[in-house]
């Protein structure tokens, strides 16, 4: 038998997403590289900061980071390195010198894929300087059920555009890879990776001066413990349907709340996924579209349509976003993104999402149906902006998915007539199913008295009513800033002639080009 060949040189593994030991492609591979040293390494990327990412999101991030290092030092007697700054300029001077964790460049750097434009841009150049220091790159799947760039060859390089495309496409594909258990052991630190000076830094030296206020607590640990608790529920996976959980459930809410989880990687969505189908295997159940396979899938999609579809985040030069010629107005958006619009159920769920960093779905839909097509008549990419920045689970992908769909603009999208009142009935598509206002008592505070006849209209009540209630509209709480009735009528058809004139142009376009069918067409499923 040929002798065991001697561990050399130093692998490199570089977290971004994908912040957990199981289920980890990368992080099995440099276990097993044999490397002499192993460098757990998370860059604070200077892109990602108070301008554009909220205290919520940033604290549940730092929280991943604190039990990923935890867990690191429990399980292997290693650790998280955090290093700060640009990872073009931070990386590029490991892979010159190894400075300042190692006496010598690394061998190996590894990473798990990111579609994300900003993360493929800056993964390119990180490859290229790798390359140039000699140093090997290996990047992995992980963070979807199916490598993204295989799923979109084996799509003919387009992604479905609804769910039924999307399950015939994930049945092609066939079963996504099983979940792997997390590495027995690792190669230990290089010597030099010790010190206070790569400890998980906390939210104020980050630059942020206010705290956080979800009870949404980061990691592996906790995500784990809240799939496992979900995956005990079976009555509650094989009757799930998405469209009727309570929009107003908020203590707890009516859902798995496993988003942030999934998008910061601290579960698996291949372990998820397999859970749900144990759960599903030999019983009745709920399917897609409306159950949490069928929520999965919709995930799936997300991804493939940001990495296929060109310019997926603005409505310019974007193939799948028809021209709508929204309106500006500052002071309209800010009523809408504090929560005083006038219309306590969209400030309720405007709130809930600057307090705690999550909203429900059909909340989600509520208030940008109310931003856009519904009333305020203003742009998706402005709502997209504020979700991104407050939501814990913002994803780039998901996050222009569903604002592209929930303005009327993509062929995704539900009928542009089709508007949700913000005066919701508790038998209407919202589910509100809360006729006391509990959720909006909570979070509108300024309502809490109010008689519940009055609690979704309150500029409806008497105006000793009001008094009573401690709560004058127009005075302690706005007068709804807009007449919905009005908005909503002239907005469909403001719509309306937006299509039109798009048609009008496509078409003049297709007759002076010559032919109405030259040239290739994107197909989607």
């Amino acid at each position: 038998m040929a002798p065991k060949a001697e561990a050399a040189g130093t692998a490199v593994v570089w977290f971004r997403k994908g912040l957990r030991l199981h289920d980890n492609p990368a992080l099995l591979e440099a276990a097993k590289s044999g490397a002499k040293h192993l460098c757990p390494v998370f860059v604070l990327d200077p892109f990602f900061g108070p301008k554009f990412v909220g205290p919520n999101r940033y604290n549940f991030l730092l929280d991943c980071l604190r039990d990923l290092d935890q867990q690191l030092r429990k399980r292997y007697r290693s650790r998280l390195i955090v290093l700060r700054g640009r990872p073009q300029e931070v990386l590029g001077k490991l892979f010159q010198s190894g400075k300042p964790l190692l006496a010598a460049k690394p061998r190996l750097i590894v990473w798990e894929k990111d579609t994300e434009p900003y993360a493929r841009k800056r993964d390119a150049a990180i490859e290229k300087l790798a390359k140039k220091g000699g140093v090997e790159v290996h990047t992995f799947s992980g963070h979807t059920l199916y490598d993204v760039d295989e799923a979109l060859a084996k799509n003919k390089g387009s992604s479905p555009t609804t769910n039924n495309g999307m399950q015939s496409l994930a049945k092609a594909l066939g079963e996504p890879a099983a979940p792997r258990p997390a590495p027995g052991k690792l190669p230990p630190l290089p010597p030099a990776a010790s010190g206070k000076a790569y400890d998980v830094p906390d939210l104020k030296k980050m630059g942020y001066k206010s705290s956080p206020q979800t009870y949404l607590k980061g990691g592996e640990t906790a995500g784990a413990a809240r799939m496992t608790a979900m995956l005990k529920k079976t009555k509650f996976i094989r009757t799930f349907r998405k469209p009727q959980t309570r929009s107003s459930a908020f203590d707890p809410p009516d859902t798995t709340v496993l988003s942030p989880y999934l998008k910061f990687g601290c579960v698996s969505i291949r372990e998820f996924y397999y859970g749900l189908k144990k759960v599903c295997s030999g019983s009745n159940h709920s399917k897609p579209p409306e159950s949490l396979l069928g929520q999965i899938l919709f995930r799936e999609m997300a991804y493939l349509m940001g990495a296929s579809i060109p310019n997926f985040d603005r409505q310019a030069g974007n193939p799948c976003c028809k021209p709508i010629p929204w309106a500006n107005n500052k002071k309209l958006l800010a009523a809408w993104e504090t929560g005083r619009t006038g219309y306590p159920f969209i400030d309720a769920s405007m709130r809930q999402l600057t307090r705690v960093g999550w909203m429900h779905h059909l909340a989600r839909h509520a208030v940008a149906c109310f931003l856009t097509r519904g009333d305020l008549w203003l742009s998706w990419e402005e709502g997209r902006d504020v979700f991104d920045r407050l939501l814990v689970d913002a994803d780039w992908s998901l996050n222009n998915m569903n604002w592209l769909g929930l303005s009327g603009a993509a062929p995704w999208s539900p009928p542009f007539f089709r508007v949700y009142h913000p005066v919701p009935k508790m038998d209407s598509s919202l589910n509100v199913k809360d006729p006391e206002g509990k959720f909006i008592r909570e979070f509108v505070p300024e309502l809490r008295k109010m008689p519940s006849k009055y609690i979704y209209a309150p500029w409806t009540a008497p105006k000793e009513v009001q008094q009573a209630a401690g709560c004058i509209v127009g005075k302690d709480y706005p007068k709804p800033i807009v007449d919905h009735e009005t908005v909503c009528k002239a907005n469909l058809e403001r719509f309306k002639k937006a299509l039109a004139a798009a048609r009008s142009a496509g078409g003049q376009k297709r007759k002076a080009s010559g032919s109405a069918s030259s040239g290739k067409k994107r197909k989607f499923g």
